[in-house]
């Protein structure tokens, strides 16, 4: 018997003073048995970082033809493709072909700077992708915040993200790999 998705229900504010986006966002998140609690909270940061009210969760991990967020125009097309991770750069061109910007959240402190060395120069090449990277601590930080439930809120100054949920706040500071 295949394991099914955990749901989790979050209330997101976010104050994005960079895009002058201000709003209130219940989001449902299914979190597959492979992925991590941190890496769900990332997505949540991503969505987050490029709040939207037409930015909406992929599928999931397990699905290949969409990415962890996209933001779609009232006519279909792709306006925001959002990944998560390190992946294949072959991913990364094709979402380029199909959306107006693509933007990549890398995280592993270990994985991400063999993985930018080796597909660095020829993902330059990419005008519509821009990379940025988060450190072990922060992702680790936001996976100990994931619970059902969770009233989050987040104010970004300055492509910095300062999070808070009842007693508990961080920030995330993106470092950008690529513009």
């Amino acid at each position: 018997m295949a394991l099914k998705s955990e749901v989790f229900k979050f209330s997101l504010n976010v104050a994005d003073m960079d895009r002058q986006v201000y709003g209130d966002f219940p989001l449902t998140v299914a979190r597959h048995p492979s992925e991590t609690e941190a890496r769900m909270m990332l997505r949540v940061l991503a969505f987050a970082l490029n709040a939207d009210q037409r930015l909406e969760f992929g599928r999931g991990i397990s699905t290949d033809d969409e990415p962890d967020l996209w933001r779609k125009s009232l006519a279909g097309d792709i306006e925001l493709w959002v990944e998560l991770g390190t992946p294949d750069p072959d991913r990364l061109r094709k979402a380029c072909g199909r959306a107006d910007q693509v933007l990549l959240y890398c995280y592993g402190d270990r994985a991400t700077p063999v993985w930018w060395d080796k597909h660095g120069a020829a993902l330059a090449r990419l005008d519509r992708l821009r990379v940025f990277q988060l450190d072990d601590a922060t992702c680790g930080a936001l996976g100990e915040l994931a619970r059902s439930g969770l009233q989050l809120q987040c104010t970004i100054d300055g492509g910095v993200a300062w999070l808070s949920a009842g007693e508990v706040s961080l920030q995330a500071s993106p470092v950008e790999l690529k513009a």
